[in-house]
């Protein structure tokens, strides 16, 4: 009987819009369903990916028909969420927002909720990628 495999690396390409995020949190809970201990990523993964790949969207200079690169990937006991994208921006972290402030929050949570953060030109020089490295939950979620 052959062993049974778990999913290590994941990758898709999503076209450059808002309405493709939903569609980005969808994949990753599938990748996260197939792992023992993925429910111990799922609620934050899906909260920093969601915004990871919003600001891709709305900050990238890049043509609109450049897609957004999500990667997933399991290192030890810890989640890797990569998004990529063709923009020359560099994400910059705001210290403060105001009250009032529609936008300026979402590195903020990545900031606060991930163990690690960062980006990275990409191969061949064309974008970036955004990566945060996620330790799991010490708690499981409770079911309803």
């Amino acid at each position: 009987m052959p062993a049974s495999r778990r999913p290590r690396t994941f990758a898709a390409r999503l076209d450059s819009r808002t309405a493709s995020t939903p569609i980005a949190r969808h994949l990753l809970r599938a990748y996260l369903t197939a792992l023992p201990t993925g429910d111990r990523y799922t609620d934050t993964a899906e909260l920093l990916l969601g915004e990871l790949f919003a600001n891709a969207v709305q900050h990238s200079d890049a043509p609109t028909d450049r897609h957004i690169e999500i990667r997933f990937a399991l290192i030890g006991d810890r989640l890797r969420l990569e998004v990529h994208d063709a923009g020359t921006g560099h994400p910059t972290l705001r210290t403060t927002a105001e009250p009032d402030d529609e936008h300026g929050r979402g590195l903020l949570l990545v900031n606060e909720l991930a163990e690690r953060w960062g980006h990275h030109p990409r191969t061949g020089g064309i974008g970036k990628f955004v990566w945060a490295l996620i330790a799991p939950s010490p708690f499981l979620p409770i079911a309803a």
